[in-house]
């Protein structure tokens, strides 16, 4: 090329920033104010960055750092109420709460949990059987002790603090998003863990809902551990505890596939 056309092209070639110099930008600063009530600056540099998790590659699939509870495959994750080994048939990489027959009840993981993000997906029977609460009943015990709600709710009236989606006996869901029965459903949930100093709580838990999509419990206190026809009301307990699986015993059976939990951490 001619040392004419280079320098025509020079100030032309400055401009694009193809083959300009790449501009190195600051990653975060020093010379800023405290953030209130932390030890870190606003944009501080020095702040530890978040942990790289790699969603799921599809809606419904667990991130890179789930905990698998229930994957189609087996139920080595759960236990009976004394520690027994779950034995249930697997079909279609789901399994039924209530089979086989008579009841094996209800199903505790083996691993204990605090702050978390669970993901089941769940399915009532279809053609439906009776009505009101005798209609593909289940729940999920998070800790142990506070039950969300796993009722067929398609064109089923029951009462409202029994819907699914609700913290049984405690708080109704904002709407009812249930599908037909027989349909996939899919809850997605965040739990916040009580904390209790001196034999008393000082913290409820908080939890949020989403079913099949649609946000049902937004960051809801929790009243107490769950109980029938009775007010809730706390009682002290372990940080950590497992996840329940109902077995509902005289009810149609409900399955499960899916299932996968996150604890949670605040980030520093």
């Amino acid at each position: 090329m001619k040392k004419t056309a280079l320098l025509f092209l020079t100030p032309l070639l400055a401009l694009c920033p193809a083959f300009a110099e790449e501009t190195v930008h600051p990653t975060g600063y020093t010379d800023t104010p405290l953030i209130p009530g932390s030890k870190w600056k606003v944009h501080d540099d020095a702040r530890p960055r978040p942990v790289v998790v790699t969603p799921g590659k599809e809606a419904g699939a667990p991130p890179s750092d789930a905990i698998i509870l229930f994957d189609g495959k087996d139920l080595t994750r759960f236990r009976k109420e004394k520690g027994e080994p779950v034995v249930k048939p697997i079909k279609d990489g789901a399994f039924e709460v209530t089979a086989p027959k008579p009841a094996d009840g209800d199903l505790y993981t083996k691993e204990e949990f605090g702050d978390i993000q669970l993901h089941v997906e769940w399915q009532s029977p279809n053609p439906p059987a009776s009505n009101s609460q005798h209609r593909g009943n289940s729940g999920l015990f998070i800790m142990n002790q506070y039950e969300l709600q796993v009722l067929d709710c398609h064109e089923n009236k029951t009462y409202a603090d029994g819907q699914a989606g609700g913290i049984y006996g405690q708080t109704p869901p904002m709407v009812n998003a249930s599908r037909k029965p027989g349909e996939w459903q899919v809850y997605d949930i965040t739990f916040e863990a009580p904390v209790f100093k001196d034999g008393k709580v000082v913290k409820p838990a908080y939890v949020t809902i989403f079913h099949n999509g649609v946000c049902v419990q937004n960051h809801t206190e929790i009243l107490g551990g769950t109980k029938h026809k009775a007010a809730a009301a706390y009682t002290p307990h372990a940080e950590k505890a497992p996840i329940r699986i109902q077995d509902h015993k005289d009810m149609p059976s409900v399955k499960y596939r899916n299932i996968w939990v996150r604890p949670l951490k605040k980030a520093e």
